[in-house]
């Protein structure tokens, strides 16, 4: 059984950061691509990025280049998502995914967790 649990959200102020970390169990991060969505109120849900298990390239959605850095640590079976200079913008839920490929951008999807809340307001 496949299960992605996140942890790190909660409520930081505009210019802040936080890192949301995934603990994966069932799959093994050695042969998987994993990435983070974010769902905003009233909005789409966004793939903003993931990496890659053959060569550890990332991919970043333009929303977020620049201030998120994704990054996983294979002993452990966890993927992170540290988060700078945070906007209003950013509040939304964030989900660790699984996904067949990160070539390029995240469009496909294996295994959600249950999400975690990220809130930026003064």
């Amino acid at each position: 059984q496949v299960q992605l649990v996140e942890s790190g959200g909660g409520l930081v102020q505009p210019g802040g950061s936080l890192r949301l970390s995934c603990v994966v169990a069932g799959v093994t991060l050695d042969y998987y691509d994993i990435g983070w969505f974010r769902q905003a109120p009233g909005k789409e849900r966004e793939g903003i990025s993931c990496i890659s298990s053959n060569d550890d390239s990332t991919y970043y959605a333009d929303s977020v280049k620049g201030r998120f850095t994704i990054s996983k640590d294979n002993a452990k079976n966890t993927v992170y998502l540290q988060m700078s200079n945070l906007k209003p913008e950013d509040t939304a839920v964030y989900y660790c995914v699984t996904t067949p490929v990160c070539d390029g951008g995240l469009y496909t999807t294996d295994y959600w967790g249950q999400g975690t809340q990220v809130t930026v307001s003064s």
